[in-house]
């Protein structure tokens, strides 16, 4: 491989799963598990299906980010996973690396719904030759050069749309442009300059708001990689009734994730709280007593309780099991009334304002530096009074 390229590409290959730039003189090198998005364990590996005689067998391919296909191949090319290969496209041929060998290609494709059969997939070629992976390092270090000047071109004409990510394919003679827009936009002009500018096929792909995300990848909230970027192939909806059913707080900053959207993790939970939530009354049911009608506050779900407090005193709330709000309820129903809610409080809970010092505030940039420690046998000083 040429010299050029030796110690450079640590990032720019980082879409691709490979840490470094691929290096096919090395043949126990494998690329597979690095940093690669939507990254299969094959837990099948070393067991070979006995009844499995086709002459075609299965390979998972990852190319850039997200983006994945599934291939078949001879028999006789024995594939192992990282192995770079030589792959068919529409129009040419593509590099990418396997990811993926053995019968749970044909699970991840049943899981993807993939119904194709083996002789009408598209073919693996060949294991990578050296020329073929020089082309290759060569078309993805032209990507981040052609994105930027293909915004600046979408800037000149006017365009609505956003553009997020660029893909050459390896024989450098078509790209993939992957953007965002929210209205239709006619790029018929920006497709020709495109062509002028780089000399290649140009294909325009829109995505959504999550595909974006999960394509550029990210750390959400809690510290982790993005789901959608991780292991998430399959996007559902989610609604602003998953959050209240959580009773979490309808803040959209904190509710939203990167993508703008409502966070899929939003839906982890929801089954389990909904199953819960059948046992629990309505939420404008009203508690009347003798000492005053009693108004839901907020509810601990896996506990059973709901918490009440007195209209003329919502300062004040108490804890009462569903089974007891039922109870009351009934009552209420047969215009029986007790004498109090603390008779069927399981807790009492009363809501103090306190008023923290300057420093312990909450915009207070100090709030969490140490208290510095008093030094001890130092002597005092004595002031002078005049």
């Amino acid at each position: 491989m040429n010299n050029e390229y030796n110690g450079r590409g640590n990032e720019t290959f980082l879409s691709r799963g490979c840490c470094r730039v691929p290096d096919n003189y090395q043949a126990n090198i494998r690329f597979k598990h690095h940093c690669c998005k939507l990254d299969v364990n094959n837990w099948l590996e070393g067991y070979e299906n006995p009844t499995d005689e086709a002459e075609l067998k299965l390979a998972e391919v990852r190319f850039k980010n997200d983006h994945k296909d599934f291939f078949s191949y001879p028999a006789t090319l024995n594939l192992k996973e990282g192995e770079i290969v030589a792959v068919e496209a529409a129009a040419g041929h593509d590099i990418g690396i396997v990811t993926l060998t053995g019968d749970l290609v044909k699970q991840q494709m049943k899981r993807k719904r993939f119904h194709l059969k083996p002789e009408e997939m598209r073919k693996i070629y060949r294991q990578a030759k050296v020329t073929d992976i020089e082309k290759w390092i060569g078309a993805i270090e032209k990507e981040d050069s052609t994105l930027q000047k293909t915004r600046e071109l979408i800037y000149d004409l006017g365009l609505d749309m956003k553009l997020n990510d660029v893909q050459y394919q390896g024989d450098k003679t078509k790209a993939i442009f992957y953007y965002t827009a929210d209205d239709r936009v006619d790029f018929r002009e920006l497709i020709k300059k495109i062509a002028e500018e780089f000399r290649i096929r140009v294909e325009m792909r829109q995505i959504g708001m999550r595909q974006e995300s999960a394509k550029l990848g990210g750390i959400g909230s809690c510290g982790r990689e993005l789901c959608c970027a991780s292991w998430m192939a399959e996007f559902q909806s989610v609604s602003t009734n998953v959050a209240k059913i959580q009773q979490l707080s309808p803040n959209p900053q904190k509710l939203a994730g990167l993508c703008g959207k409502l966070k899929c993790c939003l839906n982890y939970e929801y089954d389990t709280y909904a199953d819960a939530m059948k046992d629990f009354p309505d939420e404008r049911t009203v508690l009347k007593t003798q000492k005053g009608d009693a108004v839901y506050q907020k509810s601990d779900v896996f506990k059973g309780l709901m918490w009440y407090s007195y209209e003329n005193d919502r300062t004040n709330i108490m804890a009462i099991p569903i089974d007891k709000v039922k109870e009351i309820a009934e009552q209420n129903r047969q215009n029986s009334f007790p004498e109090k809610l603390e008779d069927f409080a399981f807790m009492k809970e009363t809501q103090v304002i306190e008023t923290l010092p300057t420093a312990q505030l909450e915009g207070d940039l100090h709030r969490f530096d140490k208290p510095k420690k008093n030094k001890k046998n130092k002597p005092a000083r004595d002031h002078e009074s005049e």
